[in-house]
């Protein structure tokens, strides 16, 4: 199972790209599918829309929302990020992250918005998660802090200079139980490989967690069994480890 943070479309672009075919769980579990039909959506209340979007438009941040009829990206994403990066303000080490690109590329086929609170009239439509791009530090502890606030809601980051905002529920360990429940497996049989921070409900639900060799220290101290790095085929030898027990 593919179980990311990536939207759905996002993780089926790759599967196509190597012509795979298996069960995902897309924007951190909250959309979970498996032979080709949707076992659990998981979506933030119009409360927690409105409260999340309220932050987020305080600090004038570039951010996108996963929903159920796809990515949307606010139209003035390229000019937010124009503005922190000209601040001076951004860590030196950003650059040269790993996430760094990815993150600061706008999706392709992504939709854009102008107005979230125009959006958010659209009465069909979901948000699974907020994704917010944070490349000042001090905006970021504020985000996170604000964003902790919010009644039943999940924060988490994939980097360090992300923020991602889930219903309560929304995440990869329900995301990980969804797909169990549903093949007939055993939490205590299952095995979840990870490298962030938005993996630890995940390991913490799995009934053997591995963590990559270029993950947080903190994920690793969390994890039965460290891998090599993604860069070494950590995932190949994860799988191997595990086979030969």
């Amino acid at each position: 199972m593919i179980l990311s943070g990536r939207a759905p479309e996002s993780i089926n672009e790759l599967l196509d790209i190597y012509d795979l075919n298996c069960p995902i769980g897309g924007s951190n579990g909250t959309a979970v599918f498996a032979d080709g039909k949707l076992l659990e959506l998981t979506s933030l209340t119009s409360i927690q829309d409105k409260k999340t979007t309220d932050e987020i438009e305080k600090e004038v941040v570039p951010f996108k929302i996963y929903t159920n009829k796809g990515i949307y990206v606010h139209s003035e994403w390229s000019v937010r990020l124009e503005k922190v990066i000209s601040s001076g303000v951004v860590p030196a080490e950003y650059y040269v992250d790993e996430n760094y690109g990815k993150m600061t590329r706008i999706p392709e086929g992504a939709l854009f918005f102008d107005d979230i609170e125009t959006l958010l009239k659209d009465k069909e439509l979901t948000i699974q998660k907020f994704f917010i791009l944070v490349l000042d530090p001090a905006q970021r502890n504020r985000l996170l802090d604000s964003m902790k606030s919010i009644e039943g809601v999940y924060v988490t980051t994939s980097s360090p200079f992300n923020i991602e905002v889930m219903n309560i529920n929304g995440n990869k360990g329900n995301g990980l139980k969804v797909m169990a429940k549903y093949l007939n497996i055993p939490l205590e049989d299952t095995v979840a490989i990870g490298d962030q921070y938005n993996d630890i409900p995940m390991f913490k639900v799995a009934g053997f967690s591995i963590s990559m060799g270029n993950a947080e220290e903190e994920i690793k101290s969390m994890s039965d069994y460290i891998t090599l790095t993604n860069d070494e085929n950590g995932v190949a030898y994860a799988i191997d480890y595990i086979l030969k027990l």
